[in-house]
């Protein structure tokens, strides 16, 4: 009998001794995605009062009609830079799902962001409304006054926060500083106000009463993954050889509680899951994560890391690991993350990143429109001709400078008004009537009359090398009978 006991006593020691080598120094992935989260809160509250050189590191104001990037404002008439900012934004999104899976859904998303917030924070943690964390299958008992009052306080406290996370989306499109400024005046500012009130009573809708589902239902991201999914792309997977399979016939409902009894694992005297059912309530949107992959499967990992605590207590690895099909469920070798279609989509990016910041480079510091007047020409005495032009300038730079132009590669076209410089302060815009005049016959053709193509080269007179700009435009000349009847 001591024999036994002794042999028991060892095997319970290996057994803790399993646990803890199991279990050493790991960090569960929950704790690493509130502290990611808090990082991109912090960032995303920050950002927008940050500037570089007087501009944001990112906004699209409508208001002013710029575009701020990394420090440089562009005009709206230099928006080419768009299609290069949303292509970056859903090649790397869809870089991210080829290789992590939906990521961007369990970590970086707003919806979990908030979720968590609210759930994990506001409802579990500060009032005790829910009963755990690691339960979210269970929601709480209404019919209790108590809970009624939590849930009121609790949706007092989320509009607070969607106030605030409103405000911050809108300080991407309004600056900070103007955005304050203008809600001190309500009544002239209802657009902004109706839309920051708006977006608030959204957030309060899709997180209070829509919750996961709109991950499930709404978000068209979920019906894409499965085109960007390979065998070698990283994700939750349960391990069925060592697991056991888990028949399709049990009784769990997404709306409704899961029923243990009629889980049933398939035959097998291997098998190492305890039907302990962990993964199952511990996961945000409802679902079996032993079925395999499902599309309201975000990726957040909360099955990884309830899986690791049950196994790692039984000295043994998680059956659900953060790893590919390829590695954890067909056994076939380790996850290729060099693979050709992630090789392409960092190409891709590569040449798209390089192209945006070229074409940042040379961003133009002065704007130019040249418009021709309705009337085509005027004919003075002399068989002088006169054509007139509408020039727009935009200071697109954030000093003043002091602009003028001339004609390049015509002496017989010359410039009659304006004939001075004239100042443009930083960020403005000023239209200038402009005159041309040819005192020589510069063509003779008696049937039609003649488009001269013309090049004007505008300048800052205080930067001429580095601030001109070219633009094309014509000189209609008349035909010759009209020049004669000017002599008459």
């Amino acid at each position: 009998m001591e024999t036994t006991l002794q042999g028991g006593s060892t095997e319970v020691k290996q057994s803790k001794n399993q646990t803890k080598e199991y279990l050493k120094g790991w960090i569960p992935y929950r704790i690493k995605r509130y502290w990611f989260y808090a990082a991109m809160t912090i960032v995303g509250l920050v950002m927008p009062w940050i500037k570089i050189g007087g501009n944001h590191i990112f906004l699209l104001s409508f208001d002013q009609k710029k575009l701020h990037l990394a420090g440089i404002s562009f005009d709206m008439q230099e928006l080419y830079l768009m299609p290069f900012l949303l292509m970056l934004l859903f090649l790397g999104i869809f870089a991210v799902t080829a290789v992590g899976g939906r990521a961007w859904c369990g970590w970086a998303c707003p919806q979990t962001i908030f979720r968590v917030i609210y759930r994990d924070g506001i409802e579990t943690k500060l009032l005790g409304l829910r009963k755990r964390i690691k339960n979210k299958q269970n929601e709480p008992d209404m019919s209790k006054s108590e809970n009624k009052v939590k849930k009121v306080v609790a949706i007092l406290l989320w509009s607070l926060l969607s106030l605030v996370a409103a405000a911050n989306l809108m300080w991407y499109f309004v600056p900070p500083e103007d955005f304050f400024s203008y809600i001190q005046n309500p009544s002239e500012h209802m657009i902004l106000v109706g839309t920051t009130l708006a977006l608030a009573a959204f957030l309060i809708a899709d997180v209070v009463f829509i919750k996961e589902d709109f991950c499930v239902y709404i978000c068209p991201y979920s019906r894409v993954q499965s085109v960007l999914y390979d065998d070698d792309t990283v994700m939750a997977v349960y391990d069925p050889i060592r697991g056991g399979e888990i028949y399709q016939g049990h009784g769990y409902d997404r709306k409704k509680e899961f029923t243990k009894q009629k889980a049933l694992l398939s035959v097998s005297p291997n098998a190492e899951c305890t039907t302990c059912e962990s993964c199952v309530t511990i996961c945000p949107t409802h679902i079996d994560i032993r079925k395999g992959l499902q599309l309201e499967c975000i990726n957040c990992l909360e099955c990884v890391d309830a899986c690791t605590a049950v196994m790692g207590a039984l000295g043994k690895p998680s059956l659900v690991q953060w790893s590919s099909e390829k590695e954890t469920l067909k056994h076939e070798g380790k996850t290729n993350y060099l693979r050709p279609k992630v090789i392409a989509y960092a190409t891709i990016l590569t040449l798209v990143l390089i192209a945006l910041f070229a074409m940042g480079s040379t961003k133009e510091h002065m704007l130019l429109n040249v418009n021709k007047t309705t009337r085509l020409y005027k004919v003075l005495d002399n068989r002088v001709v006169e054509n007139d032009y509408l020039f727009l300038f935009t200071n697109t730079d954030s000093k003043e400078h002091t602009y003028f132009f001339e004609i390049v590669g015509n002496d017989k076209i010359k410039i009659a008004k304006p004939t001075e410089p004239f100042k443009i302060g930083a960020g403005q815009k000023k239209k200038k009537v402009v005159v041309m005049e040819a005192h020589e016959q510069l063509v003779n053709d008696a049937r039609k009359d003649t488009p001269i193509p013309v090049t004007i080269r505008a300048y800052a007179v205080d930067e001429k090398e580095k601030i001109v700009v070219d633009r094309q435009t014509v000189f209609v000349y008349p035909r010759a009978d009209l020049l004669n009847k000017s002599e008459e």
